[in-house]
């Protein structure tokens, strides 16, 4: 919710959860062909962040299920990117800085090129 209301303040419009497009992006920018998907960092093991952690249990089952997260998630930007659009990734741990997280959006909003950070 923090991301919408943080696009729609800078005066963007779009879509939610495009089904024809693959990994059904969060927020979708039909116009300019972008896309952003909010990730939880332990769902979707983001690179570095503390709350990228594994269970003491049932590791083994944890991992793969994190693996195939990440491969998914690969694989949809890359079909996205065939398809012609754009990405961005906006990480859980990104919405507790709310100036920060409104310059990415808008850089991202009016430059043309992916960001997968």
């Amino acid at each position: 919710m923090f991301v919408r209301r943080l696009c729609h303040a800078l005066g963007y419009r779009y879509r939610l959860h495009v089904k024809a497009l693959p990994g059904s992006p969060d927020l979708v920018f039909p116009c300019r062909k972008k896309v952003i998907f909010v990730h939880g960092c332990f769902w979707h093991r983001h690179p570095g962040c503390s709350r990228t952690t594994t269970p003491k249990t049932r590791t083994p089952f944890w991992k793969a299920k994190f693996d195939e997260n990440v491969r998914r998630d690969a694989r949809q930007l890359t079909e996205l990117t065939t398809l012609g659009w754009e990405s961005c990734i906006v990480w859980e741990c990104e919405t507790r800085n709310p100036i920060i997280l409104r310059q990415k959006l808008s850089d991202y909003l009016e430059m043309s090129g992916p960001v997968h950070e």
